[in-house]
């Protein structure tokens, strides 16, 4: 290719394909087809004038013959007129005329793929906004290439959109008819969109009732410009159990398992357990929910558990019933209203023992925004929790217990990942020496201080135990590169502390870790120093997996 012309020469190469392997006489046969391939492929550009010669290097016993083409482009043809037309009711419908591909632009070299781009874009939001009898009254594309000129003419005739009808859940579903139509999001009568259809069927997918969901909304079946939509829906077996092994370095190796019942009536009500076993903690946890409306976002919870830790000398019992409301409120945050009772047995370093009865209103509000659930390249997530008690209602001591998360992922040019964690907590009490070890601060580990221990990091008593602050600061900063398919490195620095005071220091860790993207989310593999030994900071190795956000 005679000049500096790298996307006509990959497209003639693409056009032409492979032709190794080809006798000396089988080339000099072909040559004129991959001219004419070459042209094809230029044309497709915009270059209608090519001059392209081509010649057969003679191969010896150790390589093959050579097709070489040489190739003088010309002069481009150009856009000397682009008329782009949205006529009838889209024409007012500012998100189907909006934001069209602006390329080929006027003044541009022409190029098909663009023309082609321009005209099935205006088609397809045509069928995904509901404008089914919409088509083209005029679409052309005339070239000169003498005067290397080309014309675009797109005229796109409507036609009135279409509306969703009634929703209709064919029989055999099982479920209370009341239950499936607090999925249906939209009234009849709302204009048609393509988004309202796939909406439906993914929340009766996510709803976790059933196997399969067929959704028939064919324009096909219209009556008088309105779409009447039919559900088929299979439901799924009604219990399920997994088992799980996992490994984190704050709690070692540790085994999972959860049984769920994903239908119990036609209400919906689900009910599931689940348990895990580690080293320095084991739980078991039951709940019983009820969908709410909408269902795909609220409902109740009711749940009970039992945990026991020990963990550096802090060990606890904690008994819990508890309720939880959940509703999701119209700017996405997710609102939980909860209350529950915590009996807890504890026993700090054998020099704090004690028990708990508490009663524990509270209410808590959380934020999701990322572009991908188990490796966003951006997005944040926000979090605060408050709860109480007191002694007036059926508490041992006065307790308001507050902490808040907030995390940030950022990618820039592809391959360059920043991160950042912050969290903070509070507790307000007459008693510190009531609040049971559940309640309290702890800070260090995989989730928090790296180069620490896991829950290392607060106030301690004269034996040297850690025995939980009053406050809880923590942050981090972490940059990613993504070196290889599913491999990053990484650099962090974390600080934070539990204390007891606002003025007390903090400890600094800092590190290098490695990232896989596994199919389940990253896994991380960190070594970390932690820079103050007053407070046990060291070199440490740290393993962990999930979402980071």
């Amino acid at each position: 290719m005679e000049g500096d012309y790298p996307n006509l020469k990959a497209n003639a190469e693409a056009f032409i394909g492979d032709v190794e392997g080809r006798s000396e006489g089988n080339l000099r046969r072909y040559a004129p087809t991959a001219v004419n391939q070459a042209k094809e492929a230029l044309r497709a550009l915009g270059y209608y004038s090519p001059t392209i010669d081509w010649r057969v290097r003679e191969g010896d016993s150790e390589t093959t013959a050579t097709l070489i083409l040489s190739i003088d482009p010309g002069k481009p043809v150009r856009v000397t007129s682009r008329t782009v037309e949205i006529r009838g009711p889209a024409s007012s419908d500012r998100p189907f005329t909006g934001n069209l591909p602006v390329h080929p632009a006027e003044g541009e070299v022409l190029n098909h793929g663009e023309y082609t781009n321009l005209r099935e874009t205006i088609q397809t939001r045509a069928r995904r906004r509901g404008y089914f009898d919409g088509k083209f009254v005029t679409h052309t594309l005339k070239v000169d290439p003498a005067a290397r000129t080309a014309a675009i003419t797109l005229i796109y005739e409507s036609g009135e959109r279409y509306l969703l009808g009634d929703v209709t859940f064919e029989k055999g579903h099982w479920f209370e008819t009341d239950l499936l139509n607090r999925f249906v999001t939209f009234q009849p009568g709302t204009p048609y969109h393509a988004d309202k259809i796939a909406k439906l069927n993914n929340d009766l997918q996510d709803s976790g009732y059933f196997r399969g969901v067929d959704i028939d909304a064919s324009p096909a079946n219209a009556e008088k410009g309105v779409i009447p939509v039919s559900v088929a829906l299979t439901r799924r077996e009604p219990r399920s159990v997994a088992a799980g092994i996992g490994f984190s370095t704050d709690v070692g190796p540790r085994l999972r398992g959860t049984w769920r019942e994903h239908w119990i009536n036609p209400k919906g009500h689900k009910r599931g357990a689940e348990t895990e076993l580690s080293q320095p903690r084991q739980s078991l946890s039951a709940w019983y929910e009820l969908p709410l409306d909408p269902p795909m976002t609220d409902l109740i919870r009711l749940t009970g558990g039992y945990q026991r830790e020990d963990i550096e000398n802090v060990e606890s019992e904690l008994l819990t019933f508890g309720q939880q409301w959940q509703h999701q409120l119209e700017d996405g945050w997710l609102q939980v209203l909860s209350l529950r009772w915590e009996g807890e047995r504890f026993n700090i370093g054998n020099d704090e023992t004690g028990t708990s009865s508490l009663l524990l209103p509270g209410v808590g509000y959380s934020k999701l925004h990322a572009d991908s659930p188990l490796d966003p390249s951006r997005g944040y997530r926000l979090q605060f929790n408050a709860t109480g008690s007191h002694t007036a209602l059926l508490s041992d001591v006065d307790i308001l217990h507050v902490d808040a998360l907030a995390k940030g992922l950022y990618t820039l040019a592809g391959n360059h990942r920043f991160l950042a964690r912050f969290q903070i907590g509070g507790i307000a009490t007459n008693r510190f020496e009531d609040v049971p070890p559940s309640l309290r601060f702890f800070a260090g580990g995989d989730q928090s201080v790296r180069g620490y221990g896991y829950k290392t990091l607060s106030p301690e008593n004269d034996n040297g135990v850690p025995v939980g602050g009053r406050y809880l600061m923590v942050g981090s900063v972490e940059y990613q590169y993504q070196f290889a398919d599913q491999w990053r490195a990484a650099l962090f620095v974390d600080q934070g502390n539990a204390i007891n005071d606002l003025g007390d220091p903090l400890a600094t860790g800092a590190g290098v870790g490695i990232r896989w993207i596994s199919p389940v989310g990253p896994l991380r593999l960190d070594i970390a120093k932690g820079l103050d030994p007053e407070f046990g900071g060291g070199w440490r190795i740290h393993f962990s997996m999930g979402p980071e956000l």
